[in-house]
């Protein structure tokens, strides 16, 4: 496949991103409706001075290690691997919510005894917000109905968390991260 020839999966594929963009940018339907009735015209003005495409962001690779370090103060503050792991299906609901409380006060003093976790929005859930342009999109996630460009207006559905500050313990050298918690043998 070359890109002056696409190949049908590639047209395919086209044909619904082009789709998606004229839908929620007027000034590219307007140019592929030029496009489709064969004016070949300079572009107009907002078009010239339109920003380059950004390039894909570079990807990093996550070391495990931590990830694997909180797993393992979970496990052994609430439990949480072994509750997660039970098959839950012959308990009933009232033993499953007792040891749920139990999970939860563990799983939430180890998050609090590591993190410092506030809401990314500081308004109640429900309030009526305005995202002007240039909004962070990683803190926030728009939903619903996204069509065109910002500002956007809509309410509050969560708030979000963001991790403001992390504690964990430094681990020896030796430390081996994959075992979340050792088997216990008692003698």
């Amino acid at each position: 496949m070359t890109d002056s020839n696409p190949s049908f999966l590639g047209r395919i594929s086209l044909a619904v991103s082009a789709f998606f963009r004229i839908l929620g940018d007027g000034e590219f339907a307007a140019g592929v409706l030029r496009v489709r009735d064969g004016d070949t015209a300079a572009p107009t003005r907002s078009q010239a001075s339109a920003p380059a495409a950004q390039p894909a962001p570079s990807l990093k690779e996550a070391n495990p290690d931590a990830a694997l370090q909180l797993l393992g103060l979970l496990q052994r503050d609430a439990r949480f691997i072994d509750f997660v792991e039970e098959d839950i299906k012959r308990f009933s609901d009232a033993d499953i919510g007792a040891a749920a409380r139990l999970v939860h006060e563990g799983c939430r003093a180890t998050l609090r005894e590591h993190f410092t976790i506030r809401p990314v929005r500081d308004e109640a859930e429900g309030s009526r917000v305005t995202l002007q342009e240039g909004f962070d999109a990683s803190a926030i996630r728009l939903t619903g109905n996204v069509v065109g460009k910002a500002p956007f207006s809509g309410n509050i559905s969560h708030r979000g968390w963001r991790v403001e500050e992390v504690r964990l313990p430094k681990l020896a050298e030796s430390h081996n991260a994959k075992v979340i918690a050792p088997a216990e043998v008692e003698l």
